[in-house]
């Protein structure tokens, strides 16, 4: 069975939501870890500029990581993934059309994983690579279920 979606355009504020939302969660361990080594310091010298650096330091990887998303979406190597798409979804690849002709094939073992949301899939190809497929762009019931059944097959979801 192949799936095949309507057009649909990534919005940039999702993908810098979608993007962020997933370093956060995956290596906001590491920011939280030295703000508090951080304040550790508090035990040997008491002040209050302990707390302060550690804020301000976790406040600088945020925006680091914030400002590297956003610069994605105005870099002219970042366009192609703006740009309005339409999916043909079967058990070996995806296969992204720009239009009936032009397409980019994408293995599954190139997704390192998903994520099947209230309202949408979100398949991530690196940290700053993303597939939204929101449920709209898909024709039935059936084809959602489909790609949720291929996406538990190959592992990518729980």
């Amino acid at each position: 069975m192949i799936v095949k979606t309507k057009n649909y355009k990534l919005d940039k504020k999702t993908y810098i939501r979608l993007a962020f939302n997933n370093v956060i969660r995956k290596q906001g361990w590491i920011a939280a870890a030295a703000a508090f080594v951080i304040c550790l310091f508090y035990i040997w010298i008491p002040s209050i500029w302990w707390f302060i650096g550690a804020g301000v330091g976790l406040g600088l990887y945020l925006l680091f990581w914030w400002i590297q998303f956003y610069g994605v979406t105005q870099l002219e190597q970042g366009k192609m993934l703006f740009e309005k798409f339409s999916y043909e979804i079967s058990s070996q690849q995806i296969v992204m059309k720009i239009n009936p002709r032009e397409g980019m094939p994408l293995k599954w073992d190139q997704i390192t994983r998903a994520e099947i949301g209230k309202d949408s899939f979100v398949l991530f190809v690196n940290k700053a690579q993303l597939i939204h497929l929101p449920f709209r762009i898909f024709n039935t019931d059936n084809e959602r279920k489909f790609l949720t059944s291929i996406l538990k097959n190959k592992g990518l979801v729980k």
